[in-house]
């Protein structure tokens, strides 16, 4: 076993609370393609005229509503993707050892793996809402309301319950974030650039003693001392034992 992977090993069995704070990364080993890579959602040439990244703005999908869901559901919706290596470890980890998993993905994995301790600070696909009445859809429900979701019991408009740019992040899941991360003696940061804010600045109110970075790039993390393995997150957590 590589050296860093038997450091991160005696981390987690020595840790008593842990936080793992995950990005795109962590999904794009099921398939799920990320935002900011060179391979990523935003290098991508749109087929939709605006830059994908401005389709995932507030005012855009006021603005153009049908073509919004025409790239949600090609780009932002996988069906098909299940849980790596990465989320069954932490699942099956949630299960002997507190632990909390924050994530900016939408995709549901965490849940669907097993675990149950999940802080969504962007959201989720799985959750939809009407803007009228305040009537909550599943992703089955709302794919069979047209191509632009209408409330069945008042015509409303219906949204995913996912954060678009210009939109502010739900504080009561920041807040317990927040307070997370500052009891945990060790975190996990993994499969995130760090560089979409508000979320990343969380990091900062880590006070342990053990900090761990898990993504292929290297990152510039203001820390002095930490564990840094530049491999998949998937690759990474098969390589663990609870």
């Amino acid at each position: 076993m590589d050296e860093k992977i038997k450091k991160l090993q005696e981390l987690i069995d020595n840790s008593k609370r842990i936080v793992f704070f995950g990005g795109a990364g962590v999904s794009t080993e099921s398939g799920i393609k990320d935002f900011r890579s060179k391979d990523g959602l935003y290098k991508l040439h749109s087929k939709y005229g605006a830059p994908y990244e401005e389709m995932l703005s507030h005012h855009y999908f006021f603005e153009h509503t049908k073509t919004f869901y025409k790239f949600y559901y090609e780009f932002m919706i996988a069906k098909e993707a299940k849980p790596n290596d990465a989320h069954l470890y932490l699942a099956k980890l949630e299960k002997v050892k507190p632990l909390t998993v924050i994530t900016q993905n939408i995709d549901g994995l965490h849940q669907m793996a097993g675990s149950k301790n999940v802080l969504e600070l962007h959201g989720s696909v799985h959750r939809n809402t009407c803007l009228n009445c305040g009537e909550h859809f599943s992703l089955k429900e709302i794919m069979k309301l047209g191509d632009v979701p209408q409330c069945p019991h008042c015509g409303g408009l219906v949204k995913p319950d996912v954060v678009l740019y210009e939109e502010g992040l739900d504080m009561s899941v920041v807040n317990e974030a927040i307070f997370q991360i500052s009891k945990a003696d060790l975190m996990i940061i993994a499969g995130t650039s760090l560089s979409v804010y508000p979320a990343s600045g969380l990091v900062y109110y880590f006070k342990g003693k053990n900090l761990v970075v898990i993504n292929k790039d290297k990152l510039n993390i203001q820390s002095e001392d930490y564990l840094e393995i530049n491999d998949p997150v998937g690759k990474v957590f098969s390589q663990l034992h609870i």
